[in-house]
């Protein structure tokens, strides 16, 4: 029998990186070293694993490849900036907030991603963490059951937790990257995803997505960019005047995440510890790309649930007003360009644009296209009948906010009277209904 036969798995682990192992070696000194070695391995990390100016060039080298991003020139600035001017003047009459203080922008593909990096972090490093925990599980599960190995393998996973955040980091960034260098190939202004991702509120357009999002309608480029203005500084007008939504919005992100259950058998499948030398940051890369849809589990707990609904409705209301809001303006400036551009925007939502893209990839989380619909019925409904001011003003508090009930039955909301009267009559109707089949079952017993 060779000494191979005889070969520590955790010394062989560990020879890998270039550590010399002996007898009686010390596991927590060594485990210490382990720490800065993977560090070392997946780049410069915060506490939350994240290598955040790694992923801001990944995510340039995805824009990168989607084809010519030139930075907009004078002329694109000078278009954006009068389209704003004259979206402004037209909001004006159609909405009581007031417009944003900075001016209008156009930016390249490479600057939205630069720009709303920072916006990021709050949603993915719960993320980051608990697929560190989920990973950590996995290898002390998988050690523990190793054939012979020693008994200090068990008790791994957990020991290194610190150092499996910085793997899971490395993972879940490369998703990370990929997403939004996807998103800043498709959207077509600052904030369409719906949250506020800008550094401050400003109004931003997109040049070279406009031109691809206009392409096949038959309409005057002039029309498209003004009619996707109105809706960005409609948007823009919204965040900007009531404080407490967008800080709502990424409350509610960062709670889903905390709650997210991570795939731990997809892991497991993935990641196999036979030889955990293979741990490099290639084969991180390969198991994140393995892993692509497949690290949250598809079972909600109750409390997720509920952040869910709560989220999806805020997300419809925002949605739903500037698609009110835009409609309510544009339409008789531009009645038939504007018809034909809502629905390329409905079109856009049902085949899952960016907006409902963005959600899956980074937390799970399936948006309805209906949802929206429901809001913008509601908010239309609400503007026939209080007005654009009454409208605006339930803004003012979290709870005046229309509810997920208000968005199945508007009447609720608009008329509660009658909404009680009607539900008075059809109570009164069932119990007429009931009582006549319990009458005729009695007969029939006879």
């Amino acid at each position: 029998m060779n000494d191979d036969e005889h070969e520590d798995p955790l010394a062989k682990w560990l020879a890998q990186f270039g550590f010399e192992t002996g007898s009686g070696m010390d596991l927590g000194r060594l485990v210490s070293q382990l720490q800065q070695a993977m560090q070392s391995m997946s780049g410069r990390t915060g506490a939350s694993g994240i290598d955040w100016k790694g992923a801001r060039s990944a995510a340039r080298q995805v824009v990168a490849g989607l084809g010519p991003d030139p930075a907009p020139n004078e002329q694109n600035q000078r278009k954006v900036a009068e389209a704003d001017r004259l979206a402004g003047l037209w909001l004006d009459q159609t909405t009581s907030f007031d417009q944003v203080e900075r001016p209008a922008a156009a930016w390249s593909r490479a600057e939205w991603v630069e720009r709303t990096m920072g916006s990021w972090r709050t949603v993915a490093e719960p993320i980051v963490t608990r697929i560190a925990d989920a990973l950590a599980s996995s290898f002390g599960a998988q050690f523990a059951a190793a054939e012979d190995a020693p008994a200090e393998l068990g008790q791994l996973g957990a020991m290194l937790t610190p150092m499996l955040r910085g793997a899971a980091g490395s993972m879940y960034t490369l998703q990370l990257s990929q997403a939004i260098g996807q998103l800043a190939g498709e959207v077509v202004s600052g904030t369409e995803l719906g949250l506020q991702v800008m550094p401050e509120p400003q109004v931003v357009l997109l040049p070279a997505n406009i031109a691809a999002f206009g392409e096949g309608l038959g309409l005057r480029d002039e029309d498209v960019l003004l009619y996707l203005t109105v809706r960005e500084a409609a948007r823009q007008r919204l965040f900007a005047n009531v404080g407490w939504l967008a800080p709502q919005l990424l409350a509610f992100l960062e709670h889903y995440a905390r709650e997210i259950t991570i795939d731990v058998a997809a892991i497991t499948e993935a990641v196999e510890v036979d030889d955990p030398s293979a741990l490099t940051p290639e084969r991180l890369a390969e198991i994140s790309e393995q892993l692509q849809g497949r690290l949250f589990s598809p079972t909600q707990t109750p409390e997720q649930r509920s952040i869910l609904g709560r989220l999806e409705t805020l997300l419809a209301l925002v949605e739903g007003w500037v698609d009110e809001v835009t409609a309510t303006t544009v339409t008789k400036w531009m009645p038939q360009a504007s018809v034909q551009l809502a629905e390329a925007i409905r079109r856009r939502r049902a085949t899952r644009g960016p907006r409902e893209r963005l959600f899956s990839t980074l937390v799970g989380l399936d948006l309805s296209p209906r949802r929206v619909r429901d809001a913008a019925n509601l908010w239309a409904a609400m503007t026939e009948a209080r007005g654009a001011a009454e409208r605006d003003a339930m803004w003012a508090h979290p709870d005046l906010m229309p509810t997920a009930e208000d968005l199945d039955d508007p009447l609720r909301l608009l008329d509660p009277d009658t909404h009680d009267h009607v539900a008075d009559e059809m109570d009164v109707a069932l119990a007429q209904l009931l009582e006549q089949a319990e009458q005729e079952r009695g007969e029939s017993s006879d």
